[in-house]
């Protein structure tokens, strides 16, 4: 898991926030959280919990998983396994079952390619 990086992350809210042209007290009312508190998570001084970042992702209308990258709760590669996971289940042309289905071949898919990339990590000789 990657450390928390709680500066880049306040930086990456602001632009959101700005974007979704939403004030600081507009942002914080729709998440949830008191106007002081999202100042100092967007300067840097607070660290969010999961759940919070959940409610401001929400409030934003972007992915949790991406303001999870961007807290270092979530590294890039497993965010992209949730998030086609989350794609998969969404997906309302599907029945459960079907769901169910494809991501027991998703996984079994991603099992199979990590013991590829472990071999191929074992079968080369060490560089000096």
């Amino acid at each position: 898991m990657a450390s928390l990086n709680v500066g880049n992350l306040g930086e990456y809210l602001r632009e959101q926030r700005r974007q979704a042209q939403l004030s600081l007290r507009q942002l914080a009312d729709a998440a949830g959280v008191s106007n002081p508190y999202l100042s100092q998570i967007e300067r840097g001084l607070r660290k969010p919990s999961a759940e919070i970042l959940q409610q401001l992702a929400k409030a934003l209308r972007i992915s949790a998983e991406t303001l999870y990258v961007q807290a270092g709760i979530l590294d890039e590669r497993d965010r992209d396994e949730v998030e086609t996971r989350a794609v998969i289940l969404a997906d309302p042309s599907i029945n459960e079952r079907q769901k169910q289905v494809l991501l027991q071949i998703y996984e079994s898919f991603r099992k199979e390619n990590a013991a590829d990339e472990s071999e191929r990590h074992e079968e080369m000789p060490p560089t000096n």
